[in-house]
């Protein structure tokens, strides 16, 4: 009864999913070589103690903005382990978008034992920057997504993180990184815009069929055997995705063709097991920016969910198996399922903001006409990953 199951965790060509995720962060970036040397620029004097450094990143989905930065607080502490101690703390801003939601999350990264209530941000922030003086260390924080937290709280944090030693004895606690899709440096105000330099501005630009091939075989290389994927299939990838210049269509190109060459029970991935809706999907370049999804209800979010994950393995889903799956999603996140008129409205709702697409058929069971519904113009695995963060 369960022979289907068999290939679960046969590792056919997959022996590690982990580097297929989109938050994975790669023991060494590619791609984005120059912008490394031009990032290291920006940061050339935070090996001299007292000083602190700055940096504006920013690009759309998928121009490598956190890699980039993790991989290089992770190279920068190794480098300078022997001159001076960094602390590098990231926090997407996203998940915390407050200033004492960042501030919080900045200070359990320094000690886990920190209370979640009872000081004010100025408390807060002043205790920050006792720990890591304490240490003898020198924090590098990146503040990932930092227009969440702008249109929350305003630049206020921001202000208090580059004047954190001000009046003080000691210099240099904090240096910065903030990371945003917008450009941020429109919404600052003069004194903040000051302080990071004009100069200290790295814009990401979309990544090329050249560079988003090298990203699939650095991914692919790391997650299948040595033998699944040969150098026309990766080039393909890395062509099919350089309409978008997003390094997570290439990665999720590489996981559905391992995908589809297991379904085959090959070891190895063929160009055919990439040429399908999801390459014409992603050389159309007609996707949307996936931050919409943040302007829907819970309710919108969970029935999107539903759709992304059955459309993740076939072309198209019935309203009718939308509003089971919906259900199924309810019950996951514990809530209320909503009556068929308002699910309805949902759908409709999904439509006219063009995340879905829909047309009315023959149902496959028994009479009558039913809405067939696909996502021509998104990565289904793309948003899953988003919504169930979001939700």
């Amino acid at each position: 009864m369960s022979d289907y199951l068999d290939r679960i965790g046969a590792g056919l060509i997959l022996v590690d999913a982990a580097p297929l995720s989109y938050d994975w962060i790669p023991p060494s970036i590619v791609g984005r070589e120059d912008e490394q040397k031009e990032l290291a620029t920006m940061f050339a004097s935070i090996g001299t103690p007292g000083m602190s450094c700055r940096a504006v990143i920013t690009g759309n989905v998928g121009s490598g903005k956190t890699v980039l930065s993790r991989t290089f607080a992770d190279d920068l502490t190794r480098h300078l382990s022997s001159v001076r101690s960094i602390q590098s703390v990231h926090v997407n801003c996203r998940n915390h978008p407050t200033t004492s939601q960042v501030l919080q999350r900045i200070a359990t990264s320094l000690d886990d034992r920190h209370p979640e209530r009872g000081f004010s941000a100025s408390e807060v922030l002043q205790g920050i920057r006792r720990n890591v003086r304490t240490r003898n260390q020198h924090m590098l924080l990146i503040l990932d997504e930092v227009d969440h937290l702008l249109r929350k709280d305003g630049a206020d944090l921001l202000y208090q993180l580059l004047r954190i030693d001000e009046g003080r004895d000691e210099s240099g606690t904090i240096s910065l990184i903030i990371i945003s899709q917008e450009e941020v440096l429109d919404q600052l105000e003069g004194a903040i815009i000051s302080r990071f330099g004009l100069s200290n501005h790295l814009a990401l630009k979309p990544y090329n069929a050249k560079q988003l091939t090298v990203i699939a075989s650095q991914r692919a290389a790391l997650c299948a055997n040595p033998r699944a994927f040969s150098e026309e299939v990766l080039t393909l990838i890395g062509e099919a995705a350089s309409d978008s210049g997003d390094a997570r269509v290439a990665i999720e190109l590489v996981e559905d063709s391992i995908r589809r060459a297991e379904m085959d029970g090959l070891d190895i991935v063929e160009q055919r097991h990439v040429q399908d809706d999801e390459v014409r999907r992603a050389k159309r370049g007609e996707r949307f920016e996936p931050s919409i999804v943040d302007e829907l209800n819970d309710h919108e979010k969970m029935i999107l969910l539903a759709i992304c994950r059955r459309l993740r393995r076939d072309p198209e889903v019935t309203s009718g198996d939308v509003s089971k799956l919906y259900q199924v999603v309810c019950e996951e996140y514990s809530v209320k399922p909503r009556g068929n008129t308002t699910f309805w409205k949902h759908l409709k709702s999904l439509e006219n903001r063009g995340l879905i697409d829909s047309k009315t058929g023959t149902a496959s069971v028994g009479r009558g006409r039913t809405q067939h519904i696909t996502m021509p113009q998104a990565l289904p695995g793309q948003l899953e990953e988003r919504l169930e963060k979001a939700l």
